[in-house]
C-alpha cells in the first residue's frame, strides 16, 4: 500500500520563535479561562456565576486581540471576524454560535456551514474596486404580454476562479467542498463546475498533539497529478486543528512536481496553531477563516471548539462498515443531490473513472 506520513515534529519545525511564544502566551491565557469553566460548571451561587462570566468575557477579549496581533503579522491567514466591518461581526458570532451549540442537530448544523462558506465565499472572491462587469441575462417565468427577460450586473471574477481544482480531504470535508464548488459555479458567468481531486488523510487519534501522524493513503485516493499542476487548489474543510492534513497533501504534491498557481483553504474555524503551520510551511497559500479559536488540548482537538464537525455533517459511520464515498454521497439524500448535481456528476466521474 501506498501511504504518505507526516509527523508533528514536523510541522512544528516551520514555525518562527515569535510563533511558539505567541502559542505558550496564548496557552497560559486558555488556563485561566478553564478555571472559569469550572466556576461554571460547578457553582450553584449567582454572584459566583457572575463573577465568573465577567472574567471569562475579559479572557476572551484578551485573546482576540492577541489573535489579531499575530494574524496582523501573517498576512496569509484571513479572518473573517478580524477583516470585516463590525456590522459584519455579529452575523458570525451568532453563525459560530448555532454551530457550537450541542442543541444543533445534522440538518440545522448542514444549513449553517452552507451560509458559513458563502460567506467564506465573499471574503475571498467578493470582488475588487476596478475589476470588469459581467451581464448575466436570465429568463423568467414571466410569459404575458411575451417573454420576459432580466438583466443582471455582477462582478467579473472569471480568471480568479475558472481555473480551480477542489481538493477533498474526506470524510468531512465533502459537503463543505462541494458547496465550494456550487459558489464557483454562481458566480462564474460560463457556469464553471470545478474538477475534484479526492484525497484519503486522516490522523492516528491513537496519538497525542505533540506526536500526531498524518497519513495519506494513495491506494484509496482519486486524482490525477497532472489535472492539478498550474491550478488554483481550494481546499475546504470546516475545521483546521493542526493544518495537518492539508500540509501533508500539499507537500506530497509538491514533492511530485506539481506547481499549483496557489493554494486556498477554506474553514469555518481554525485554531491558531493550526493556521500558522500551513502558511509558515506553505508558500503561495491562502488561510480563510471565519472564526479563530485560541488553542489545542492534548488529543488535538480545537478549544472551545464544536466537536466533530464530519460527524455533526454527515453522522457517524460504524466502526465495521465505514461508508465508501459514494455511499456516503447517497445518505445525503434527495434535497442534497438535487442542489448540487453538477458537483455530485463531477465527483462520481472522479471515483468511478479509478474504478474501471
Amino acid at each position: 500500500m501506498s501511504k504518505i506520513v507526516l509527523k508533528a515534529e514536523d510541522l512544528d519545525g516551520y514555525l518562527t520563535e515569535a510563533d511558539k511564544a505567541y502559542l505558550v502566551q496564548m496557552d497560559e491565557i486558555y488556563k485561566e479561562v478553564l478555571n472559569c469553566f469550572n466556576i461554571l460548571t460547578l457553582t450553584r451561587s449567582v454572584s459566583e456565576r457572575k463573577q465568573a462570566e465577567d472574567k471569562l468575557i475579559a479572557f476572551y477579549n484578551r485573546m482576540g486581540t492577541l489573535m489579531q496581533d499575530i494574524c496582523r503579522n501573517s498576512p496569509g491567514i484571513q479572518v473573517y471576524s478580524f477583516l470585516t466591518p463590525n456590522e459584519s461581526h455579529a452575523e458570525a458570532s451568532r453563525l459560530i454560535a448555532k454551530l457550537r451549540d450541542v442543541r444543533t442537530e445534522n440538518q440545522e448544523f448542514v444549513y449553517y456551514i452552507q451560509r458559513a462558506y458563502e460567506m467564506l465565499f465573499k471574503l475571498a472572491y467578493g470582488g475588487q474596486s476596478g475589476e470588469n462587469k459581467n451581464y448575466l441575462i436570465v429568463k423568467t417565468p414571466v410569459t404575458v404580454p411575451v417573454q420576459n427577460y432580466a438583466v443582471h450586473k455582477i462582478t467579473n471574477i472569471d480568471s480568479r476562479i475558472e481555473n480551480t481544482v477542489m481538493c477533498v480531504m474526506l470524510r468531512g470535508a465533502l459537503l463543505p467542498s462541494m458547496i465550494m464548488s456550487k459558489e464557483i459555479q454562481e458566480y462564474s458567468s460560463h457556469g464553471y463546475v470545478s474538477p475534484f481531486a479526492l484525497f484519503r488523510i486522516r490522523r492516528d487519534d491513537s496519538k497525542h498533539e505533540n506526536d500526531m501522524e498524518y497519513i495519506l493513503d494513495l491506494d484509496k485516493s482519486y486524482f490525477s497529478l497532472e489535472s492539478l499542476d498550474g491550478k488554483d487548489l481550494v481546499f475546504a474543510d470546516p475545521m483546521n486543528a493542526t493544518g495537518g492534513s492539508l500540509v501533508t497533501v500539499v507537500k506530497y504534491l509538491l514533492d511530485q512536481g506539481i506547481k499549483p498557481r496557489s493554494v486556498q483553504f477554506f474553514n469555518v474555524i481554525a485554531a491558531l496553531k493550526g493556521a500558522l503551520r500551513v502558511v509558515r510551511a506553505l508558500d503561495n497559500c491562502q488561510v480563510y477563516t471565519l472564526w479563530m479559536d485560541p488553542v489545542l488540548n492534548d488529543a488535538a482537538y480545537i478549544m472551545p471548539g464544536l466537536g466533530d464537525a464530519g460527524d455533526r455533517i454527515n453522522g457517524r459511520d460504524m466502526e465495521e462498515y465505514p461508508r465508501n464515498i459514494i455511499q456516503l454521497i447517497a445518505d445525503y439524500g434527495s434535497n442534497i443531490a438535487k442542489l448540487y448535481r453538477a458537483q455530485l456528476r463531477e465527483i462520481e466521474h472522479t471515483v468511478l473513472g479509478f474504478q474501471k
